[in-house]
């Protein structure tokens, strides 16, 4: 024996983890054999092991084809039940995730389940061809370890399939005996290695677990053991981002995010759509809208709409109780919606108001330095980075986060500032890119205005009427020093 074979047989004893029991399915097309990783998902394999002895698994087919992905199967429903049921059907008793780190790759063998997390029950499936955006979303508890498998495995995923990956002919993927048997009967095993893992590292708990996306320029957090997903996106509408909370009262807690173009639509033209939309749901009696309002979200517009309603899922009827915060920006706008059982909103809702605090458009919110080599940006910003003014700069934004916008009124100013703001700002902040001696002109002339609004600074606010007051005081004073006083100059010269 070679050196490489005697490390690849010592590999797989080492690895296999599993010395006694290995599943065999029959099929009609050959051979499958499964090797356990019950130090990886313990209760997992007892789960396959117990279904596979007691005869769950006779009869039942490989009921979803994907050729380059994967054959799933172990739906009860299969043997004798309507076609449109099967993928729903499963033992009564479920078995909560161990995701671990082994990677979905070819051959490996996972647990199937629904958004929930913990709502594994009998339907497995076996990866035709690596698929590691599973990778610790799914539950890995073994692998294929014949080359006869492997052979099966092509066999079923070329089975010709039609409506919903279900195949034509359902006696070629059907399983008709599943048993255990020891691993000393079986003489054909393949020398495996141990199976690849993931490069995940355990970091201390922070509460909180960070989604970034390039392709779509936003992060935010969502809460710890949380389970994080990007499903397809079969519609405009459909989410792109869903995390599912642990299953506490009748339902899971989800918060789920839906990426939109605005197609130059404003804020209030989707404000009357989605009115338009939730009054349809209202007049039938299904849903009754608590609050509506408008708000800012790190510098951006935002609609809160909270609501209440009557929602059917697999013939049950829920009480639901959803958050949603439609964020906008120029070419996209975020909806990001929290739902839950009404007397579960509560205890979830503090983690989805961190949520949307934490949540950032990367390309809005790049550092200075950088968006001097990119261009556009804040003409304010831009003129006073690097120079004496920039504490002061970051002192007025804690200001406007801390005293300006938690007031209806300073808010609603902030909104409209924005819009008027943002049409003129980028250009000037590239022209001051571009001419540094005009940058220097800039930075002097808001000088004035940036001491002015720094008086709200000294000012203790604490009702609206305050800050209407400061706020047309400082107005007041900025047209004094920048209309009324050249005016005057002016009108002496002349004179």
């Amino acid at each position: 024996m070679t050196i490489s074979l005697l490390f690849a047989s010592l590999g797989n004893q080492a690895f296999a983890q599993s010395n006694e029991k290995l599943a065999v399915l029959e099929t009609n097309l050959g051979t499958i054999i499964i090797e356990f990783f019950p130090q990886d998902a313990p209760n997992h394999v007892d789960n396959f092991i117990g279904l596979t002895e007691s005869g769950f698994y006779d009869g039942t087919i490989f009921h979803r084809i994907i050729p380059d992905f994967m054959i799933q199967g172990g739906d009860p429903n299969t043997v004798s039940g309507d076609p449109s049921t099967w993928g729903l059907g499963g033992p009564d008793e479920r078995v909560n995730a161990e995701f671990n780190t082994i990677k979905h790759n070819h051959g490996i063998v996972s647990m199937a389940r629904s958004a929930d997390p913990n709502s594994a029950g009998s339907q497995f499936f076996i990866v035709h061809k690596d698929s590691n955006f599973l990778d610790e979303q799914y539950t890995v508890f073994g692998r294929i370890v014949t080359e006869e498998s492997f052979q099966v495995l092509d066999k079923i995923a070329a089975v010709k399939t039609g409506a919903n990956d279900i195949p034509i002919d359902t006696e070629q993927p059907k399983i008709v005996k599943a048993t255990t048997v020891n691993r000393s009967e079986v003489s054909n095993l393949l020398e495996l290695s141990e199976p690849e893992r993931t490069q995940s590292v355990v970091t201390p708990s922070t509460g909180n677990q960070k989604f970034q996306s390039n392709l779509h320029e936003i992060e935010f957090n969502v809460p710890e053991g949380w389970l994080l997903q990007e499903p397809d996106k079969i519609q405009e509408d459909s989410p792109d981002v869903v995390a599912v909370g642990p299953k506490v009262g009748e339902m899971n807690p989800v918060i789920s995010l839906i990426i939109q173009q605005t197609n130059q639509r404003t804020l209030d033209d989707l404000i009357l759509e989605r009115i338009d939309m939730l009054n349809q749901a209202v007049e039938s009696g299904d849903l009754t809208i608590i609050s509506q309002e408008k708000i800012i979200v790190n510098d951006n517009q935002a609609y809160v709409t909270e609501a209440e309603g009557y929602f059917s899922s697999n013939d049950e009827k829920f009480n639901v109780k959803f958050k949603e915060v439609m964020i906008y920006d120029t070419e996209k706008f975020y909806r990001i919606l929290y739902s839950n059982g009404v007397n579960d909103f509560d205890s979830q809702l503090p983690k989805f108001e961190e949520t949307i605090d934490s949540f950032k458009i990367l390309s809005k919110d790049t550092p200075i330095d950088e968006a001097v080599e990119e261009g556009g940006g804040c003409l304010i910003a831009t003129a006073t980075f690097g120079s004496e003014l920039a504490p002061q700069i970051q002192q007025l934004r804690e200001l406007r986060d801390n005293t300006i916008l938690p007031t209806e009124s300073g808010t609603t100013f902030m909104i409209g500032f924005n819009q008027l703001y943002y049409s003129f700002s980028p250009t000037i902040a590239d022209l001051e890119r571009e001419y540094p001696v005009f940058k220097e002109a800039v930075k002097l002339s808001i000088t004035p205005m940036l001491s002015t609004l720094s008086i709200l600074n000294y000012a203790d606010i604490d009702s609206e009427q305050e800050i209407l007051s400061y706020g047309i005081g400082i107005i007041l004073m900025n047209i004094g020093m920048y209309f009324a006083a050249p005016a005057i100059i002016i009108y002496k010269i002349r004179k």
